[in-house]
């Protein structure tokens, strides 16, 4: 349909012209509105939390990749760019898992609990590593362009403590609020730098509600039942 073709074309494009230079694209905007609203969904416990954000993973996919599109917004993250990626293949496993619990006592799709020790245990030297590997591997794919080497530092840890948070997130892991504060505190000054405005401003906003959601998810851990896999919820999701 030519008419959507024209209109998709036209959203893409759109942008506010800061500067001579610098330039904000609209698609940030809106893929971080639809980023906010994947986390009020979380808040709340809503499946819908997952579809939200995808749409605003693939609107921000493209924003990321900056001058390797075209765009003329700035230098290249690409783990900014990868992590939305990743999150849409975690959010669709997410969706699915808190939809498979949609029963659960309470209609929430998720019961909030610590994840257990031996979870850490594994957890944790996993995104250890992964940060180290993911360090030299955007090194490598981003040579070409003139960026500090703590750029690969904080990019890979806002990439791997994203997929980390996402992940604790669909299972229902109250330390999914705390990797986001972590994320949080890199990821702003970062976006700063690079003249990502809208995002870092999403970002510190997105750091105060991260905050109120880790204390309602952790009153709730507190009260709530254990979590435990019910018959209706094996049933297949309709």
């Amino acid at each position: 349909m030519h008419w959507l073709d024209t209109l998709l074309t036209a959203f893409y494009d759109a942008k506010w012209q800061v500067t001579e230079s610098q330039a904000i694209y609209y698609r940030e905007i809106v893929g971080n509105a639809f980023g906010l609203g994947s986390a009020l969904f979380g808040l709340r416990r809503n499946a819908w939390a997952w579809p939200v954000g995808i749409v605003g993973n693939v609107l921000l996919f493209t924003v990321f990749l900056g001058q390797a599109l075209g765009n003329d917004q700035g230098t290249p993250l690409y783990g900014q760019a990868s992590r939305q990626v990743f999150f849409i293949a975690t959010s669709v496993y997410g969706w699915w898992r808190w939809r498979r619990n949609r029963h659960a006592p309470g209609g929430a799709a998720v019961t909030p609990h610590w994840a257990t020790r031996r979870q850490r245990t594994l957890m944790l030297p996993l995104a250890l590593g992964a940060v180290v590997l993911c360090f030299f591997v955007f090194r490598a794919v981003g040579a070409g362009f003139p960026v500090p080497w703590w750029y690969y530092l904080a990019d890979s840890w806002i990439f791997v403590g994203s997929i980390l948070a996402t992940y604790a997130m669909a299972r229902g892991w109250v330390e999914f609020w705390l990797c986001w504060i972590a994320v949080d505190l890199v990821g702003v000054p970062e976006l700063l730098h690079f003249r990502y405005y809208p995002s870092a401003i999403l970002y510190a906003v997105y750091a105060a509600f991260v905050i109120w959601g880790f204390v309602v998810w952790l009153r709730i851990s507190r009260t709530a039942p254990p979590p435990r896999l019910s018959t209706a919820a094996v049933q297949p999701a309709g």
